[in-house]
């Protein structure tokens, strides 16, 4: 059995989607955020167990969450951009295991990368990236979806 937990910065879309599968799951999660703790919708809530990066943005916190964790997983619609391009950055720069799944594929497919992923790099900290709600708001269904039956896997 590998336990896994769960990291991201807590935007909408794709890092909450993330956080609730875990948290619906109660698997360990948390993450870097904002130093206002400020997302698109406004404060990010305090359900989800994010630690405010002291004098931090966007950047910086995507930055450190993929210091801190064994791999990235970057679920998109095509090309990333914006902070989801950031966080595949950050990767490269960082030499740190990433996988991007293209969310426009199966469910089924994304969460066997997912495992093949998860258990060829001996991720325990798993950071979840992908865009926002309001960029592409069939995202967050995806992600929840896909972590949550992976969670199930790695659970049993």
């Amino acid at each position: 059995m590998r336990e896994i937990s769960i990291v991201s910065g807590g935007q909408t879309g794709a890092d909450r989607a993330a956080l609730d599968a875990a948290l619906d799951a109660g698997v360990a999660c948390g993450g870097w955020c904002p130093a206002d703790r400020s997302a698109e919708d406004g404060v990010i809530p305090e359900r989800y167990p994010l630690r405010p990066l002291p004098r931090g943005g966007n950047d910086d916190r995507t930055r450190q969450n993929v210091r801190d964790s064994d791999g990235t997983v970057i679920f998109c619609f095509g090309e990333p951009t914006g902070g989801t391009e950031t966080t595949r950055q950050a990767c490269i720069e960082m030499n740190k295991p990433l996988l991007m799944i293209d969310a426009a594929g199966a469910p089924q497919t994304a969460v066997w990368q997912l495992n093949e992923f998860v258990g060829a790099n001996g991720i325990r900290v798993l950071n979840v990236a992908g865009p926002r709600a309001s960029e592409e708001p069939a995202i967050g269904a995806f992600v929840y979806r896909c972590i949550r039956a992976l969670l199930r896997q790695t659970a049993s």
